[in-house]
């Protein structure tokens, strides 16, 4: 009888672990960030590290108003993390590394001094994840390559963030797909560049020199790489010479609908990205094209000839579906 009842017991016990396990599974994480002590952490990577790694459940990250200077990473065994701030004017994530700043210690392949792929405040490797309310900066000045987002991660949100820096502000690092919505990104050269599948929608574009917005890495096998839509480009009161895009690769593919430009905008549109011994003639490849842009520098007559302007036809194709396949971003 006593073995019966241990078994019972036994079996009891198992049954709780494994309710437990499961409620831990199915369960979501709400996190609080604040400064003065009042959340659950003090800093967003402390927040992030205590996620569940590879949770299928999202976990709320809430950050309260305050400038948090981090170098933060969310690693890709930490996905499904959304991080929600206050508002973006006063929720402020801020480093200013940069490509050649001394390293202490270096980095993991043992190199003493920054990169442009190591300067990043914030990079996202984790899949699911979504970026709200944020400011997110890169202060190190006019000193070069100095990321203020990375992405390395698929079906990524960035809604109603401002993003700033100077050159190479916001790099799409890896063909995954990113989906930006009503952010602010400022820049000086090639400040949105990178290989993903990467929509644009509704987002103010402002450049901060003479100079190009994009340089797109796109690969040979990706039917999309930047798409803009309905976005707006603005410029410094003292910037008169901006090129839409030139190609960081041989097969970029960046893509303009609907989108305002203002004066800065150069006539030609595009640059070829002359002197590039390693990749030539890249406008042969490259899939530069716009749609119904307007303002001062919409105008698409004198255009470079490599360059498309696309039909009525031809932008039927650029729906959610086409662009991001199976995946329906939740900000749109």
């Amino acid at each position: 009888m006593k073995r019966v009842l241990m078994k019972i017991m036994c079996l009891l016990a198992l049954f709780s672990c494994v309710t437990a396990v499961a409620q831990v599974q199915v369960g979501e994480q709400n996190f609080v960030v604040s400064q003065d002590g009042t959340g659950d952490f003090k800093t967003i990577q402390a927040a992030v590290n205590a996620v569940r790694d590879h949770s299928e459940m999202r976990a709320m990250i809430r950050i309260k108003a305050g400038t948090y200077r981090e170098k933060l990473v969310i690693p890709s065994w930490k996905k499904n993390i959304a991080l929600i701030g206050d508002d973006k004017a006063n929720t402020i994530i801020t480093g200013a590394d940069f490509s050649g700043k001394d390293f202490p210690g270096g980095d993991f392949t043992g190199n003493l001094k920054y990169s442009t792929y190591t300067s990043y405040t914030v990079l996202v490797q984790a899949n699911d994840c979504l970026l709200r309310n944020l400011t997110i900066e890169n202060t190190a000045g006019r000193v070069g390559q100095a990321v203020a987002l990375a992405t390395e991660s698929d079906r990524l949100e960035v809604i109603d963030c401002k993003l700033l820096g100077n050159q190479d502000t916001l790099y799409t690092a890896k063909s995954g797909r990113n989906y930006f919505k009503s952010c602010f990104i400022a820049g000086t050269t090639d400040f949105i560049f990178g290989e993903a599948t990467a929509l644009f929608e509704q987002c103010t574009i402002k450049s901060l020199a003479d100079s190009y917005i994009t340089a797109a890495s796109t690969t040979k096998h990706q039917q999309f790489g930047y798409v803009f839509l309905d976005c707006k480009l603005i410029a410094a009161a003292e910037v008169t010479k901006v090129f839409l895009g030139r190609p960081w690769r041989p097969y970029a593919k960046t893509v303009f609908i609907n989108t305002t430009m203002d004066k800065h905008i150069v006539k030609e549109g595009w640059d070829p990205w002359k002197g590039d011994n390693m990749f030539p003639e890249k406008e042969k490849t490259t899939f530069y094209a716009e749609y119904n842009s307007s303002g001062e520098g919409g105008n698409m007559a004198n255009r470079v000839n490599w360059a498309m302007q696309l039909s009525e036809q031809d932008v039927k194709k650029y729906t959610l579906q086409n662009i991001f396949g199976d995946w329906s971003p939740s900000g749109r």
